[in-house]
């Protein structure tokens, strides 16, 4: 047991006398925090000043080296975050997000970017990159709740479109991010409802149509998107005859202003079929009011289905029950 004991002790002094250079792979500076560092490249890819710092991102980037990339450049922002050479450095971080498949954080990072520095030479092409990344989410992608819980968003999808327009409004991609906010509003669910919210899909294509008065197709789309939404908010189980009412006056704004347009036949179809809802529901209204023996009320809204569609199926019928509600008024007052 004492000899186990004295070999033990002689290992110890050895290894205390010829020290060798261990593995530290995890290393920790105080303002960066933990990072991986290979065996031997402890440092190495820190530069003393701004510029040179910079050119270790970019190089890494263009090996694809991104999480080196991601390193180097948020070290430019953090020890040089006024420098002329942080803009770039912002730039390489969004762009090792996104090439990681972080696109909400690729996202972030450019808006943060766009609005810091508005005049960028590569504005449009910023912008466009986070257009791309919002109709990712547009089109089914999930958001990460604290990076790991999936879940589906068009509120925060919508809201990646205002910002894209917010910082840009006149850019190549606004107008398009602007009528996308109404398709991301489409298909979002209304607080408390279990349709989703057109209004404010309406409200959306409604600002595209003025902001964009002056670009034809972009205002066209707009004006009959928003006719498309009353409609689909008219059939909802609401029935709301106001509703109808609202798209059958965006479709003949539409069919007014852009008469050569191809959906014009279409428009006229769809204007057609709300007349048709609504003189049905005015007459099931006027029904209700008869069988209650209020005959004014029921006289008006039988009016009102010759008023909206004079040629709807219901109209004969209409006629025919106003005519028998004068008779019996006749009759009353002798």
């Amino acid at each position: 047991m004492r000899c186990r004991s004295i070999r033990l002790v002689l290992i110890a002094v050895c290894l205390l006398a010829f020290p060798v250079r261990s593995p530290a792979p995890l290393i920790y500076r105080p303002g960066e925090g933990w990072t991986y560092e290979p065996v031997g490249g402890e440092g190495k890819w820190q530069q003393p000043r701004a510029k040179d710092q910079l050119e270790v991102a970019q190089a890494a980037f263009d090996k694809k080296a991104y999480s080196l990339a991601l390193k180097a450049a948020n070290r430019v922002l953090l020890l040089w975050p006024l420098s002329d050479y942080a803009p770039q450095a912002r730039y390489l971080v969004a762009r090792c997000y996104e090439a990681n498949g972080e696109a909400e954080t690729a996202f972030k990072e450019y808006q943060k970017l766009l609005e810091k520095q508005p005049k960028l030479a590569h504005f449009e092409e910023i912008q466009r990159r986070q257009f791309e990344i919002a109709n990712l989410y547009l089109a089914g992608k999930w958001f990460k709740l604290w990076g790991y819980i999936p879940y589906r968003s068009m509120e925060r999808t919508a809201h990646m479109y205002a910002d894209i327009v917010k910082t840009g409004p006149y850019s190549d991609v606004a107008p398009q991010a602007q009528l996308n906010i109404g398709a991301a509003r489409e298909k979002q669910k209304a607080l408390g409802f279990r349709d989703p919210d057109y209004s404010a899909a309406v409200k959306a294509y409604d600002l595209a149509a003025d902001r964009y008065h002056d670009r034809p197709k972009v205002a066209a789309e707009a004006i009959y998107r928003s006719g498309v939404a009353y409609q689909k908010q008219a059939q909802t189980a609401d029935r709301d005859q106001g509703t109808a009412g609202q798209a059958i006056a965006r479709f003949t704004d539409f069919m007014t202003l852009y008469p050569s347009d191809a959906r014009v036949p279409q428009a006229q179809k769809i204007i057609a079929s709300l007349r048709s809802e609504q003189a049905h529901g005015n007459f099931a209204i006027a029904q209700f009011y008869e069988k209650r023996k209020r005959w004014e009320g029921a006289r008006i809204y039988y009016n009102e289905v010759l008023l909206q569609d004079p040629n709807s199926p219901y109209a004969p019928q209409a006629r025919q029950r106003i005519d028998q509600l004068k008779q019996h008024s006749q009759g009353a007052g002798k």
